[in-house]
């Protein structure tokens, strides 16, 4: 990808080891909020994205990306070894994954989120992607926090039938729509900010969340389907994008 700069912040591919170990060092410090590596397999298969100050310094924000040419390929997929993706795999067209996005503990620079985003969707013109993915963590596994939030995921914004996940392992939660009232400013505020991203857009989610006791997080599979991005969106994007 080519370098995007807007403002005081700018994303670029990861070029060499620091780079990868930069990324690595600023996921471990998100996810487990400690020093040191979050480094897995799937690394090495991808490419690395980092947001950082035009002024110089450690990353501020980070994400991997994962290119497939058809869905066939998504089986090598992080999302694949929590979720069963036999619907998705039967679609055409280049997908793309994007993987443990974070955000520097204790910024909140809505700026980061809006480059991220640019950077994406040049990549997705750029590679022709039909359908763009990920796992979107919540923090912590206890889903109590968050009812309100999955009330809402499983009454309004599952993924269709034709493409949605199925269960790949034992521990999850279902994302159901509950018999209560539904609060819907809670809902939004329980999410992550790129899960909010996603949905602006027409993402889609799984109906259970998966329950990860390495990360201490609670993955919600969300699909994006290029195609479906309503036209003001795409449009604001690709500007974003420049």
């Amino acid at each position: 990808m080519r370098e995007l700069v807007r403002g005081r912040l700018r994303a670029r591919a990861a070029s060499d080891e620091a780079d990868l170990r930069a990324a690595q060092a600023l996921r471990q410090q998100a996810f487990r909020g400690s020093e040191g590596l979050d480094a897995d397999a799937f690394d090495a298969a991808c490419d690395h994205v980092l947001i950082e100050a035009t002024a110089g310094g450690p990353p501020v924000a980070c994400f991997r990306l994962m290119h497939f040419d058809g869905g066939a390929e998504v089986r090598a997929s992080y999302a694949a070894q929590v979720y069963d993706l036999s619907e998705l795999s039967a679609l055409p067209g280049p997908m793309m994954e994007m993987g443990r996005f974070c955000i520097r503990p204790g910024l909140a620079d809505p700026d980061i989120l809006r480059l991220a985003w640019g950077a994406l969707a040049g990549e997705v013109d750029r590679r022709g992607v039909a359908m763009l993915f990920g796992c979107v963590s919540f923090r912590g596994t206890d889903p109590a926090p968050y009812a309100d939030a999955f009330a809402m995921l499983g009454a309004r914004h599952l993924a269709p039938p034709r493409w949605r996940p199925g269960v790949g392992g034992r521990d999850i939660v279902p994302l159901e729509p509950g018999t209560g009232g539904l609060d819907e400013r809670r809902a939004m505020t329980q999410m992550p900010p790129l899960l909010r991203s996603y949905l602006a857009m027409g993402g889609r989610v799984s109906d259970h969340a998966v329950i990860d006791r390495d990360l201490g997080t609670l993955h919600v599979f969300t699909g994006l389907d290029i195609a479906e991005v309503p036209p003001n969106r795409a449009r604001a994007l690709r500007a974003l994008a420049g």
